[in-house]
């Protein structure tokens, strides 16, 4: 016997052997069980969903010699000839392969005649947006008045392409791309049933390659176990599909992450010996990114992640800013479009790589960079900036008391080295104590979820970047005593606002205008200090 390719083969026979699209079976089962049978139907969704499969189950399910059901018996001769393609009433025919409007006409010459063996006569269009416009019509003037012997089933990739006309006389079904989770575990079924072992790294893999398509996992499938010599491997199914290496994305996010350039070139040179697909690399790279931004806006939404370990997704959501992960998603999604326009496709994506380096904002770079030393940290220094480096001594400033004033914290924090979450529990907290290089922190309650010893670590650690020698921190949640520097910036915006209120209210050229045109002042903006300076 010839061998049938799996996606014949393990072709469903029955609704309930289907695989997703259960809003489609619920409507069709319910319409066939209680006997509600419109006389067309369109199946509209991308390629290997299920469209003409789901069309060839009612088929059977309207001639079934059993009666009319959602549960075809599958044994008397019509279930078995449209199963096998050769029920005289089922008619299917290739609208690409029937563009003419003779041939369309042709076709529905027979409408009229009552059905040979069955109890319907079925019309199974595929792809019926390739029908031209004569065909069209000639199609519509069947289906406003159909015999009621007949069913029209219409399947489209395209459903825009179908007149207004011919869509306001069928029932809609668009039937849904389906999860690649949904579809490793269907490929695991089916090698089981087969015998074959597999590994479960190389369904992912091949479920993803299959981009929602059933159809094309299943030949992906095949073509693995020929590929592995009967056996479906991770490392045989990467190089057959060309796939990257998840490990070696992460990789390179863990060197964006510590800033680290040569790390990065280092990365890409064992990637190019592989000779990638750059933009699939990319492609990777802005996955992993969106789902890092999403972990860090809802920890739990990735929970049961298949594609990256949700453990992971915590470290870099905890090790990147938020900002850092935006930015990165950009430039790789700009990167991927202008990597075709590059002289070379290595050089392109490791310009698109440095360019997150470079690009990154200021609070995210190296300790090498610039600080400004803050006058209430250090009184005997003026407030001019002074560079960080290692040939100009830092003057140290003086061990602090118990009982610090809330505005030192604050002045201190705005030279700080800190960025998204770390930021902002920084600004959210108050110097409960400092002895010495000892800082002791509260942080208001609210704020609480966002603290963990990632973020007291990174906030340590830009303290003694800042300060030039070790210290010792300690973040407790509880009701703060002390006002935090976040609700200084508030209290101080106030201020501010008012201020520019009142100025605006006393402004001789304002009342003139008030008094000439009865104009009213809608709104207050005070300037920020960036604005005052320019």
């Amino acid at each position: 016997m010839s061998y049938q390719v799996l996606a014949r083969k393990w072709r469903p026979r029955t609704f309930h052997e289907l695989v997703g699209q259960e809003h489609v079976v619920r409507a069709l089962t319910n319409a066939l069980d209680r006997q509600r049978l419109h006389h067309a139907f369109l199946f509209t969704g991308t390629r290997g969903v299920g469209k003409t499969t789901i069309a060839r189950i009612f088929a059977k399910s309207l001639n079934c010699e059993t009666g009319v059901s959602s549960t075809p018996c599958g044994q008397c001769s019509a279930c078995q000839e449209i199963d096998a393609g050769r029920f005289v009433d089922l008619i299917e025919v290739d609208a690409a392969s029937r563009t003419k409007v003779d041939e369309t006409r042709e076709l529905l010459e027979n409408v009229q005649y009552a059905p040979s063996r069955g109890r319907f006569k079925v019309y199974l269009i595929d792809e019926v947006h390739m029908f031209s416009n004569h065909s069209f019509n000639a199609l519509l003037k069947t289906l406003e008045e159909p015999p009621p012997h007949v069913k029209f089933l219409l399947a489209t990739t395209d459903p825009q392409k179908l007149p207004v006309t011919i869509l306001s006389r069928c029932l809609q079904f668009s039937l849904k791309r389906l999860p690649a989770g949904m579809i490793a575990r269907y490929l695991q079924q089916v090698l089981d049933q087969e015998g074959i072992p597999a590994e479960a790294g190389a369904l992912q893999l091949i479920a993803h390659a299959g981009d929602g398509s059933m159809r094309d996992a299943l030949s992906l499938l095949d073509q693995a176990i020929a590929f592995g010599s009967g056996q479906v491997e991770t490392a045989a199914v990467s190089t057959m599909l060309g796939s990257i290496d998840r490990r070696q994305v992460t990789a390179l996010l863990e060197a964006l992450a510590a800033n680290d350039a040569p790390g990065l070139l280092r990365q890409v040179a064992a990637l190019d010996e592989n000779v990638p697909d750059y933009a699939a690399v990319l492609a990777e790279l802005l996955s992993l990114l969106q789902r890092v931004a999403l972990t860090q806006a809802v920890p739990d939404a990735l929970a049961d992640d298949e594609v990256v370990d949700p453990a992971e997704l915590r470290r870099f959501a905890e090790l990147l800013p938020p900002e850092d992960v935006q930015l990165f998603y950009q430039i790789a999604l700009l990167g991927r479009r202008d990597l075709p326009l590059a002289p070379d496709p290595r050089g392109g994506f490791e310009m698109a790589l440095l360019r997150m380096l470079c690009f990154r904002p200021a609070a995210s770079e190296p300790a090498t960079a610039p600080m400004r030393v803050a006058t209430t940290v250090a009184p005997a220094l003026t407030s001019t900036p002074v560079p960080a480096t290692a040939n100009v001594p830092r003057i140290m400033p003086p061990p602090a008391m118990s009982a610090p004033p809330a505005s030192e914290w604050g002045e201190l924090v705005a030279q700080l080295s800190l960025a998204g979450i770390p930021k902002q529990v920084a600004l959210n907290s108050a110097l409960a104590e400092r002895n010495g290089d000892a800082f002791r922190l509260t942080l208001e309650p609210g704020y609480a979820q966002m603290l963990n010893k990632a973020v007291e670590d990174r906030i340590q650690a830009a303290l003694q970047q800042y300060l030039g020698r070790p210290v010792t921190l300690k973040i407790q949640v509880g009701a703060t005593v002390a006002t935090t520097p976040a609700i200084q910036q508030k209290q101080q915006q106030a201020e501010r606002q008012q201020t520019a209120a009142e100025q605006i209210r006393q402004d001789p050229h304002v009342r003139d205008m008030q008094e000439m045109f009865d104009a009213k002042i809608a709104a207050v903006h005070p300037l920020d200090e960036t604005d005052e300076t320019r």
